[in-house]
C-alpha cells in the first residue's frame, strides 16, 4: 500500500470536489431521476416488496380492451357510453366508495354532434341521452363522492364538456403529471394556480376526501394532509413511491362491472369498493402509456381483480412493461398520500455533500493503492453503499447513487492520472535505478515508508558491508576464463541474494570483493542487525557451496568480511553525465579496514563496537581486540559475531570464554595468565594463538610503562 502525503490529501480532496460538483450539477440532473430508476429496480429484486392488492385503498376501473370487445361497447363510439358508466358509477358509490375520480375526459358529448342524420343533426336526435348519466354525475357529486379530470394548458386544455362540470358543481381536478427532462414522469404536482389561486391536484384532491381532511401549508412552507408534511424535493411536487411494482392495485374491468350492475349484485360492489378510493381509467396497450421510475425493472397495469359477473379472458397473465398505464401513476400518487409513503429525496446540498465525500474516499483509496486495487475498491465501496440505499429506500429515503458512483468513479480516473503525470514519478524512478540492485521487497518498503533517497545526498545512519574473497588471485590463476567467470557469477550471486533479502543494497562490486550498505536506500531502523546477520549467513552459504556446487570443488574459497556502522553521506553521487547511487564517510573506510583486518585475526567476520552496540543482545559475541587501523588515529574495540542469541555451539562458547579470559588478563598486563588463557583453544582458534603468541613475547620483554592494550595494524 502506497503511503500518501499531504500534496496527496490536498489532490484527493480537490479532486473529490470537482467530480461531486460536476454530477450533482444542473446540467447532470437527471442523474437524481437514474437514481430513483435503479433504487426502484433493485428493491424490486432484492427487497421484492409484493404488497396484497386487497389492502389498497385505492382500485381502479378499467376501460380496457376487454370493455371495447364486449357488447355493448364493442363497435361504439365512447360517446354512447355514457350511460352505461353512470349506471356502474352509481353501483359503486352504493357500494360504500370513499370518493370517484375520472382519469378520462369525456371532451364532448354525442347530443352535440352536427353530423346530419334525416332532416336533422345525430345530437339533435339524441337529446337527452345523457341524463341519466348527467343525474348519476350531480347525485354521486352531491354526496362529495365525484372529482372529474381535466387537462390544464395555454394551448390546448382539455376540461369536460360544459354539462358535466355543472353537473358535478366544478368538482374538477387536474390531471397534469410533472415530466422529468428525460420524458419520465417520477414526481406528481400538489397544486396548480387557477385564477391565482392554489388548487390540488386530482390525487391530492381524492387523497383529502378519502382522509377528510383538507391539504394546508405548513410553517415549513410545505404541504401538510392530515398530520403528513409531504415531502417535496422539487417544490410543490411528490416523489412517487413505486413499491408494489404496480402489481398491489386491483383493476377491475369496466365490462365485468357493468354485466355485474346488470346483474344487480349489490355484495360484489360493497366487498370490492367500500371504503375504497375509485379511479375511472384506461388500461390500453395503445393510449395514455407513462415512463415512470419502474422503466428499468418493468411495470404492471395493476393487479386483476375478483370478477363478479362475466368469465376471466383467456390471456389474463400480464408482463412487466417499461411504461404503464397513466391510471396508475395517479393510484401510486394517492396511495403515497394516505398511507405516509411518499419517497424523501436529499437536498441539493446533502446529495452533493454525500457524492463528494464518496468521491474522497475513493480518490483517497486511489491514491494508496495500485490501479487495480483501486479499481476493486470502488466496486466494493459502491456495492455497500448500493445496499445501504436500498435498505434506505425500502423506508422511503431515498439516497443518490448514480451520482456518487460515477462520481468516485472519475474521482479515481482523475487519482490514477495525477499519480501517473505526477505523484509517481520519483516512485518510477526509484523502481528503475534500483531494480538491479535491491530486493523487490526492499524497494517497496522504502516506498512504503515514503522516505524517498535524497537524489543531491543525505546523512543516514547505516551498516557498511566488506567481503573479499582470500587469495583469490592465486586461485583465478590456475582457471580458465570461463571458469573463472562462472565461479564469480554464482558467488556473487549467492552472497547478493541474501544481502538483498536481508534488506541491504549492493553498491558496487570490485573484481571479487562486494560493498554494500544497510539502512539505505530503503530506511530500516535494525539495519545493523540485518547485517550481522546477512554476514553470517553469507559465511554458512560460503561453505555450503564449496561443499556441493561443481564450479567451487577444489577451491575451499573463503572470504573475510568487515560491519561498522556510523554516519555516512548517501546520495547520487558522480560527474554531471554519469552518477550513482553510492556512500561516502569514514564509516566507510572503517569497515574496509575492518574486512583487511580478519587477516590478522584469522577470523571471517570483523565488527565495530558500534555495530555490536547496535544489535543489542541479538547475538552471541566475543570482543576480538582493540586495534588502531591505516589512516585513523583513533583505537577502535572490534569484535566478531559467533551466532544469533541461545544458537551458538558449546565449541563457540568455549572458545569465547577463553578468549576473554585471556583478554582481560593481556589488558591488565598479567600476560603468563594471558597466555594460558590463549593457550587453551589456540590449536583450533587462530586468533587465540595469535594472542597466545603476543602474551610470551611480553613475558619475557614486557612492554614500557606506557603501554597501552590497542594493536596497530600495518596495511589495509
Amino acid at each position: 500500500m502506497r503511503r500518501i502525503g499531504r500534496r496527496d490529501i490536498v489532490a484527493a480532496i480537490l479532486i473529490a470536489l470537482l467530480a461531486g460538483a460536476v454530477f450533482t450539477s444542473p446540467p447532470l440532473q437527471t442523474l437524481q431521476g437514474l437514481s430513483l430508476d435503479i433504487l426502484t429496480a433493485l428493491r424490486g429484486k432484492i427487497i421484492g416488496d409484493r404488497r396484497d392488492p386487497a389492502t389498497s385503498p385505492v382500485v381502479v376501473v378499467a376501460i380496457d380492451g376487454e370493455t371495447y370487445d364486449t357488447p355493448p361497447f364493442k363497435g361504439s363510439p365512447t360517446q354512447t357510453w355514457t350511460r352505461e358508466i353512470g349506471r356502474v358509477l352509481g353501483s359503486i358509490a352504493e357500494g360504500g366508495a370513499k370518493v370517484i375520480g375520472f382519469d378520462v375526459i369525456f371532451k364532448n358529448s354525442i347530443e352535440q354532434s352536427e353530423i346530419p342524420f334525416g332532416d336533422a343533426p345525430v345530437g339533435a336526435r339524441m337529446r337527452g341521452f345523457d341524463r341519466d348519466y348527467l343525474i348519476a354525475l350531480r347525485q354521486i357529486s352531491d354526496a362529495g363522492k365525484l372529482v372529474l379530470g381535466e387537462i390544464l394548458s395555454n394551448a390546448h386544455p382539455e376540461p369536460p364538456y360544459r354539462a358535466q362540470q355543472l353537473a358535478v358543481r366544478n368538482n374538477v381536478r387536474a390531471l397534469n403529471v410533472h415530466t422529468d427532462a428525460d420524458d419520465v414522469i417520477r414526481r406528481m404536482p400538489l397544486t396548480f394556480s387557477i385564477d391565482d389561486k392554489p388548487v390540488p391536484a386530482m390525487a391530492v384532491e381524492l387523497a383529502a376526501r378519502a382522509l377528510g381532511a383538507k391539504p394546508e401549508i405548513g410553517p415549513s412552507g410545505a404541504m401538510e394532509l392530515s398530520g403528513y408534511t409531504i415531502p417535496s424535493a422539487v417544490p410543490n411536487t411528490l416523489t412517487l413511491n413505486f413499491r408494489g411494482q404496480g402489481r398491489d392495485v386491483p383493476a377491475y374491468s369496466f365490462a365485468d362491472l357493468r354485466a355485474c350492475a346488470e346483474k344487480g349484485d349489490r355484495d360484489f360492489f360493497r366487498r370490492s369498493f367500500d371504503g375504497k378510493v375509485v379511479l375511472l381509467g384506461t388500461i390500453l396497450s395503445f393510449e395514455d402509456r407513462k415512463l415512470t421510475s419502474m422503466r428499468l425493472s418493468g411495470g404492471h397495469d395493476g393487479s386483476p381483480a375478483p370478477r363478479c359477473a362475466l368469465p376471466a379472458p383467456a390471456s389474463t397473465v400480464q408482463k412487466a412493461r417499461t411504461d404503464i398505464a397513466g391510471v396508475f401513476v395517479h393510484a401510486t400518487a394517492i396511495r403515497n398520500l394516505i398511507e405516509q409513503d411518499a419517497v424523501t429525496e436529499l437536498g441539493f446540498a446533502a446529495r452533493t455533500a454525500l457524492t463528494i465525500a464518496i468521491a474522497a474516499i475513493i480518490a483517497c483509496a486511489a491514491c494508496m493503492l495500485a490501479p487495480v486495487g483501486a479499481v476493486t475498491a470502488w466496486i466494493a465501496v459502491i456495492a455497500v453503499y448500493a445496499a445501504f440505499a436500498v435498505g434506505a429506500f425500502a423506508h422511503a429515503l431515498a439516497l443518490p447513487v448514480t451520482e456518487p458512483a460515477l462520481a468516485s468513479l472519475a474521482a479515481l480516473a482523475m487519482m490514477i492520472g495525477y499519480r501517473f503525470v505526477l505523484a509517481d514519478r520519483d516512485e518510477r524512478f526509484l523502481r528503475r535505478s534500483f531494480a538491479y540492485y535491491l530486493a523487490p521487497e526492499v524497494i517497496e518498503t522504502m516506498i512504503a515508508s515514503g522516505k524517498m533517497p535524497a537524489l543531491g545526498g543525505e546523512m543516514r545512519n547505516v551498516t557498511m558491508f566488506f567481503s573479499d574473497l582470500s587469495g583469490f588471485s592465486s586461485i583465478a590463476e590456475t582457471m580458465t576464463p570461463v571458469e573463472l567467470v562462472t565461479l564469480m557469477n554464482e558467488y556473487l550471486s549467492a552472497m547478493t541474494d541474501i544481502i538483498q533479502s536481508h534488506g541491504g543494497y549492493v553498491d558496487k562490486y570490485i573484481g571479487d570483493s562486494i560493498v554494500a550498505m544497510f539502512g539505505a536506500p530503503a530506511d530500516d531502523p535494525a539495519h545493523a542487525t540485518n547485517a550481522v546477520r546477512a554476514a553470517l549467513k553469507c559465511h554458512e552459504t560460503l561453505a555450503e557451496l564449496n561443499a556441493g556446487h561443481p564450479a567451487f570443488a577444489g577451491h575451499g574459497l573463503s572470504h573475510r568480511i568487515g560491519l561498522n556502522s556510523g554516519e555516512a553521506v548517501v546520495g547520487n553521487i558522480g560527474s554531471r553525465r554519469r552518477f550513482n547511487y553510492t556512500v561516502m564517510s569514514d564509516t566507510v573506510n572503517v569497515a574496509s579496514r575492518l574486512e583487511g583486518a580478519n587477516k590478522y585475526y584469522g577470523t571471517a567476520i570483523m565488527a565495530s563496537e558500534s555495530t555490536m552496540a547496535q544489535t543489542g543482545d541479538t547475538f552471541a559475541w566475543r570482543e576480538l581486540d582493540a586495534i588502531r587501523v591505516q589512516g585513523r588515529g583513533e583505537a577502535l574495540r572490534v569484535f566478531e559475531p559467533l551466532a544469533e542469541k541461545g544458537t551458538e555451539s558449546a565449541e563457540q562458547m568455549k572458545v569465547a570464554t577463553a578468549y576473554a579470559e585471556g583478554l582481560a588478563c593481556w589488558r591488565t598486563r598479567e600476560f603468563a595468565k594471558a597466555a594460558d588463557a590463549f593457550a587453551k583453544m589456540a590449536k583450533t582458534d587462530p586468533a587465540s594463538a595469535l594472542f597466545a603468541k603476543r602474551a610470551r613475547v611480553f613475558t619475557v620483554n614486557p612492554p614500557s610503562p606506557d603501554w597501552t592494550p590497542v594493536n596497530t595494524l600495518e596495511g589495509k
